[in-house]
Formats: C-alpha cells, sequence, structure tokens
C-alpha cells in the first residue's frame, strides 16, 4: 500500500526524531564516560605540578573533568617545597626522569616569565675541600663565632643524600672562580666544578616562589584546591577508587568527595598516612636562610676544623661540638638576594601530622651558621632570614633508600607520586607531566619511568 505525501512526511519526522534522541543519548552516553572527578593529595611541588599539567593535558574538558587538590597545611608549599635548596641538576637521579625534568623547568621558565616570577638562572656548581686552622678560630672568635676549648667527642657529620656516586665522578678538577668571592680562598685546598653543557648543567630555582606560582596556574588553568585539608582516607574496592575523605581543619567537620575517579598521591612524607603500603619516610633536615647578594653559585663542602673548635651557641650550655672531623654543609646562592644553606640529617623527631607542625632545632641552625662562618666572612657578617626544617620523602625498601614511586598501584584508578627525598623540586615538573599522562592517557608517554612502577613494590 502507498503512502500518502503527508504519511511519507510524518514519517520522515518521525525518523529524524528517532535519530535524533538517539544522537542525543550516544552522547550523553558518551558524556557520562567521559567525566573524571580527579583528586590530587598533597600542595608541595609534586601535587601542583601534577595539577598544572593535568589541565594543560589535550584531553583535560573543563566542562567534563574536575580536578581537586587538597593539601593539609594552611598554604601550599609549607613542607619541603618551601624549604628546600631548589637546585636543578642534570646529573641529578633518577637517571630515567632528570632529563625531562630538566627540560621541563626551562620550557616553564619561557612560557610564564620564570625568571622574574621564581627567579630560575643557570649558576656555577662546584665543590671544595677546606682546612680551617687554630689561628683562624682565633681570629674569628674576636665576632663571637666560636671557642677553642672544646674535645674531639661528637658524631660524625651526615652528609643528605644530594651527590650520590655517579654525580661525585662527574666533578672535575678546576681553578677556584674569581667571582666565587664568598669564600675564603686562603683556606681552600682543592676545587672540583660541574657545568658541561648538556651533561652537568645546573640550574636553580627559588622553590617556594616556583612551587606557589605552579599551584596558582593550576588554579587558572581550572584546578579548585582546598588547604587545611587534611585526607584521612580513600575508600574503594577491587573495581577502582569510590571517595576520599578528609579533615576540614578550619571547621573540625569531616568531609567527603564522592564519585572519584581517580586519585593521585602525592602528599611527600606524609604518603603513609593515607597509603601506608607506600613506605615513605621522612627525614628531617635544617637549613637557614641569609640576606645576601652573592655571586651565583651551588657549593658543596668538605670542611676540616680543630678538634677542639666548640660553635659559640654550644659553649654557652655548656655544650661540646656535636661533630667530630669534617663538616660539610651545602650552600647555594639564590636569587631575590639570598643564599641558602643546609646541613646534616636527623631522624630525632617523628614526622607530624601535618607540615606546619614541623619543629625546627634551632640549635642545629646555628651549627649550619657556625660552621659556614669559619670559610665565608661574607655570610658570617649578613643577616638571617630564616631558620627552618622540614622533611624530606624517602622511599624505603629493604631498610634501604630507593626510587621515588610514580605511577598507577594495583588499585584501578589510585596512583601515587611520592619519594623523591631532597630531588623533588628539580623532578617535580617531570614527574607531574608522567602523572598526567598516566591519569588522561593510561600509561607515561614523555619517559620510560617502568622501573619506577608503584606496582613493582605490591603499591
Amino acid at each position: 500500500m502507498l503512502m500518502t505525501s503527508t504519511e511519507t512526511t510524518a514519517w520522515i519526522l518521525l525518523l529524524d526524531s528517532v535519530l535524533f534522541i538517539s544522537v542525543r543519548l550516544t552522547r550523553v552516553l558518551l558524556d557520562m564516560d567521559a567525566k573524571r572527578n580527579i583528586v590530587v593529595v598533597g600542595g608541595g611541588i609534586i601535587g601542583s605540578t601534577t595539577a598544572y599539567y593535568l589541565t594543560r593535558h589535550s584531553k583535560f574538558n573543563p566542562a567534563l573533568h574536575t580536578i581537586t587538590l587538597l593539601e593539609a597545611a594552611p598554604t601550599i608549599a609549607q613542607g619541603a617545597s618551601g624549604k628546600a635548596g631548589g637546585l636543578l641538576a642534570l646529573w641529578a637521579y633518577p637517571e630515567c626522569l632528570v632529563p625531562l625534568s630538566y627540560r621541563l623547568h626551562a620550557e616553564l621558565a619561557a612560557e610564564h616569565n620564570g625568571p622574574q616570577r621564581w627567579g630560575y638562572r643557570q649558576l656555577g656548581c662546584g665543590s671544595f675541600d677546606a682546612v680551617v686552622t687554630r689561628d683562624k678560630i682565633k681570629s674569628l672568635q674576636a665576632n663571637g663565632n666560636g671557642s677553642a676549648n672544646g674535645s674531639e667527642n661528637g658524631k660524625d657529620w651526615e652528609k643528605l643524600p644530594k651527590q650520590n656516586g655517579a654525580a661525585k665522578e662527574l666533578l672535575e678538577e678546576g681553578i677556584l672562580p674569581k667571582d666565587l668571592d664568598w669564600v675564603d680562598h686562603s683556606i681552600i685546598n682543592s676545587w672540583s666544578e660541574m657545568g658541561a653543557p648538556g651533561k652537568t648543567e645546573t640550574s636553580q630555582v627559588h622553590p617556594l616562589h616556583f612551587t606557589t606560582a605552579i599551584a596558582e596556574l593550576a588554579q587558572q588553568g581550572g584546578a579548585q584546591i582546598h588547604t587545611n585539608a587534611k585526607v584521612t582516607k580513600i575508600n574503594s574496592t577491587k573495581n577502582g577508587v569510590e571517595s576520599i575523605e578528609y579533615l576540614d581543619r578550619n571547621t573540625g567537620e569531616t568531609k567527603t568527595i564522592a564519585s572519584v575517579t581517580d586519585i593521585v598521591v602525592a602528599a611527600g612524607p606524609w604518603t603513609n598516612k593515607v597509603l601506608p603500603r607506600a613506605r615513605i619516610e621522612g627525614l628531617r633536615a635544617h637549613s637557614v636562610v641569609f640576606d645576601a647578594n652573592v655571586s651565583p653559585y651551588a657549593v658543596f663542602t668538605d670542611i676540616q676544623l680543630p678538634p677542639d673548635f666548640i660553635p659559640e651557641h654550644r659553649a654557652k650550655m655548656g655544650q661540646k661540638r656535636r661533630h667530630r672531623g669534617n663538616v660539610d654543609p651545602e650552600i647555594y646562592a639564590r636569587p631575590f638576594n639570598e643564599a641558602y644553606a643546609c646541613g646534616e640529617p636527623d631522624t630525632n623527631v617523628p614526622l607530624p601530622e601535618t607540615a606546619d607542625q614541623v619543629e625546627c632545632d634551632e640549635a642545629q641552625c646555628d651549627d649550619i651558621v657556625s660552621y659556614i662562618s669559619t670559610f665565608s666572612p661574607v655570610l658570617a657578617a649578613a643577616p638571617i632570614k630564616a631558620k627552618q626544617a622540614c622533611y624530606l620523602p624517602r622511599h624505603i625498601r629493604f631498610g634501604q633508600e630507593s626510587g621515588p614511586l610514580i605511577g598507577r598501584t594495583t588499585v584501578p584508578g589510585l596512583f601515587v607520586a611520592a619519594g623523591h627525598t631532597c630531588w623533588g623540586i628539580q623532578n617535580g615538573p617531570g614527574t607531574g607531566k608522567l602523572m598526567s599522562e598516566f591519569v588522561f592517557d593510561g600509561g607515561a608517554k614523555s619517559a620510560d619511568v617502568d622501573k619506577l612502577d608503584p606496582r613493582k613494590f605490591k603499591v
């Protein structure tokens, strides 16, 4: 039976309606599949760069994707990311991550005015040995920098894990630079340096300015940042993550973010608090910031002091020197008229609940100042801007430090990026870039970090 033109038109309209509804339904279903609710735990450099690169990923769609960063402390970068030295180096570790991250630092600086915004620059780097004699100490005593009435009792100085064996082999003997004029050349026995282009280049950023700027850029890109938000629980099943709970320290309320699709734990030394099987431990380190405009060098030292030398502050307290033998403080001239110096790590005080509760042992900071004063008259006379402490995140396996954990865990939708020790600032951009790829692409694209896979350690 033939249809009339009116009936044919009606059928066409009906088919068009069905097709339209089918297309709309398909789009709705696709949109439901594409929606992502991503939570980043931690507002240090790793969490901030992760949030930044998530918002910059080509697949990020602010209409479909929500990115929330939760930081337990009152501000971003209140832990090691705000109190680090800010050294960037092609000789850092792990080798699978360093080249990518070093390159990304340069790209970020070029794109976002890094030299002015966070002090990105290249600098000289080297190491020297020096012997401080009793006569030298006597000349310093008039300025209250030390006492010579001590003994050899004390502990050996423990170096920060900045230079591994491979890095030390890259040092080449050289002539002490003339513009390294903030150290006493007369007591230095030898100088070795790094700086070969493409191999041992060294740069730096101001870590606090860098981390906070990257967090601000992540916010501008669409990420939401909540501070004073201490994560207490991640809820998951064998099928994946479901929700995350956190304590709002402003109100005392426990809040829940439901329908979570992806969680990246980047909480530094606090990673174990929410992901115990990650085995990330905290190692406390003290540092001092001087108000000093000095030539741009990062300097590693090996200083031989008289056995009976006691720092003035220890002598006043009736104490002996804490260290016997040589001491090895590190000093980094920094942008914005600063010089940063760090001492040895310790495990005297357990990791507190949040970064704003870290205890600083001022006497350890004064040790650093006293030791540096024996070979740097410029810094000995410089005002001190800050005495501080932070905890470095170390991934410990079988009693030894291992590389960072970067990638998927055994729980679908749960990722971890932690354990960078003293190279968090250096390796932050590379880690953040890779985490964005793990989330949106299903795997790392920019570097082969298979050996850092958390699943290899049953995380």
